[in-house]
């Protein structure tokens, strides 16, 4: 089993720790004065739950590098999106269209593994 699969994983596990800190301390007065504190939690929430899944299905091995890449591009888009549009609001009117994009990787991800044969 590489073990590059597992490290990116427990650094995104990080990153979702560090930006839900960042947001709920540094960066609440200005979520709070723009009314996205809930787009950036959500942002985490998504993020967090999505970088667990990715450790446990890296140390499957390859059985469901499938859903290891969707689930990987979920976060990237969904919560990156998100994240950007808590950060920039003027963003929103972009993208707002592209988030959805990323749901939809979730949504493929965990599919794939609804009916994959493997482990």
């Amino acid at each position: 089993m590489s073990i590059l699969f597992p490290r990116i994983a427990a650094a995104l596990c990080f990153l979702a720790i560090a930006l839900g800190a960042f947001g709920a301390h540094w960066l609440k007065p200005t979520l709070e004065a723009h009314g996205l504190t809930d787009v950036w939690n959500k942002a985490v929430l998504y993020h967090f739950i999505h970088a667990v899944a990715l450790f446990v299905l890296a140390l499957y091995g390859t059985t469901n590098r499938g859903a290891w890449w969707l689930l990987f591009t979920g976060i990237i888009i969904f919560s990156g999106s998100l994240y950007v549009m808590a950060l920039i609001p003027q963003a929103r009117d972009w993208l707002g269209a592209v988030t959805p994009l990323g749901g939809l990787c979730f949504l493929a991800g965990w599919a794939w593994l609804v009916i994959s044969p493997g482990r």
